[in-house]
């Protein structure tokens, strides 16, 4: 054995890095290759549904800003003014000094507002639920999965250890099951409120009597429901009468609610609500909390502004929904047409299922040929075979944006576009 240090490096003749190419190469021919676009506002006045994608103007389905919130201008003064009193960065994790009085009265008022006992501010969605699922159960625990959860939700799952079950979507005969048979003394079920590629509306106190029955608590991630559903937009759980909003004492003790801040508030973050000694665990265990810098003060300011906005927002909600109707009537002829399947929603998200990859990629090419841009959703972020549009809405767009898409689907109906050579799908 040849023990010199001294003796010269030779590089192995391969290596797994000289895999990569080939394996991009799989990507394309599996048209799954993502592409980022460089976007930007098209006029004064950001609204979301027309922007400026690669220096093209286009008619935009494809943002969360489902109350067009993220331009308005009170957000913009609120963030303007409190990057003056705070400064731009936090400087420290929420555990030292990056606990802003203004992230602090965020947090008052997000739980208010909601109608729970406390709340609990994060950076970044996707860190809340990798972060709080491992620190409400880990090794000899159980996980209970809806099937098209959030990845957010899956790796939080994954990082915590426990033993996950899988239950089919929205089957709570399945999940029942499961939960009867399982010797585990902590359980968890977790599931999207509003799933975020098929806007389909999870059974939330079918979900919480479960948890009931079989000593489970019970994690909601409302992303796509905070600012839409629910009265005021006070989201999913208002919705059901599950808050003490209003004096009713509907809040539950096995109820975590999670949700986002950067699609219906127009801002950034996130946050996790619910009992008092449980948001105090998540605080205290929560190591995407405890060890990441914490979100600027400057966005606190602009959430409470867009809080106040939110909840005299009915009108922005009201105009939500009649494009949402608007757009599902004008495409029944055009669904009669071409085979394609729209899924059951009533929210703003519409998922126009086209099937296979290339044909996915054929028609989101053909609307941006005619100045329109909808996101082709392909897998692993559905299942195969259910590549879709994922046509998002927002209350920025108006009856003619609908019309215009409208026609410009029927048109590709009639004569599907040729699929892009390189991917350009999400």
């Amino acid at each position: 054995m040849n023990n010199d240090t001294n003796a010269p490096f030779t590089p192995s003749s391969t290596s797994w890095l000289d895999e990569i190419p080939q394996r991009l190469q799989a990507l394309d021919e599996a048209h799954l290759r993502r592409r980022r676009r460089a976007v930007e506002p098209a006029g004064d006045t950001p609204s979301g549904a027309v922007l400026r994608v690669d220096g093209r103007e286009m008619l935009a389905f494809c943002s969360n800003d489902y109350l067009a919130l993220a331009g308005h201008p009170d957000l913009a003064d609120a963030a303007c003014e409190g990057a003056r009193r705070f400064g731009v960065g936090a400087g420290a994790s929420p555990l030292v000094s990056g606990h802003s009085t203004a992230n602090e009265a965020l947090e008052h008022e997000l739980a208010a507002f909601l109608g729970l006992p406390r709340a609990l501010y994060f950076y970044a969605g996707y860190a809340t639920n990798i972060g709080i699922v491992p620190a409400l159960v880990g090794d000899g625990d159980a996980i209970y999965s809806d099937a098209l959860n959030h990845a957010c939700l899956i790796d939080g799952a994954r990082l915590s250890r426990a033993r996950i079950h899988r239950f089919a979507h929205a089957d709570l005969a399945d999940l029942e099951q499961q939960l009867a048979a399982s010797p585990a003394r902590r359980k968890l079920v977790i599931s999207d409120a509003v799933f975020s590629m098929d806007g389909d509306v999870a059974d939330i106190p079918a979900l919480l009597a479960l948890c009931e029955r079989h000593d489970a608590l019970l994690l909601l991630d409302d992303a796509h429901g905070f600012g839409v559903c629910g009265p005021q937009g006070r989201g999913s759980l208002a919705a059901v009468g599950l808050t003490d909003i209003g004096g009713r004492a509907g809040a539950s003790r096995r109820v975590l609610y999670m949700a986002t801040l950067g699609k219906a508030a127009g801002v950034a973050g996130a946050f996790v609500a619910g009992p008092d000694d449980l948001v105090e665990w998540l605080l205290q265990k929560t190591r995407s909390y405890i060890f990441a810098t914490a979100a600027p003060a400057l966005l606190a300011c602009a959430l409470r502004s867009s809080l106040r906005l939110i909840e005299q927002g009915d009108d922005r909600r009201v105009q939500l929904q009649h494009r949402i109707a608007q757009l599902r009537e004008g495409l029944q002829p055009v669904l009669a047409k071409s085979g394609w399947r729209l899924g059951h929603s009533d929210t703003p998200i519409q998922p126009l299922l086209i099937g296979g990859n290339a044909e996915a990629l054929a028609v989101m090419e053909g609307l941006r040929e005619q100045g329109i841009w909808v996101p082709a959703i392909r897998p692993p972020t559905v299942p195969e075979g259910t590549a879709r549009l994922r046509i998002a809405l927002s209350a920025a767009h108006t009856e003619d944006h609908i019309h215009r898409l409208v026609q410009a689907l029927d048109r590709l109906a009639c004569a599907p576009a040729t699929p892009p050579t390189v991917s350009h799908g999400a």
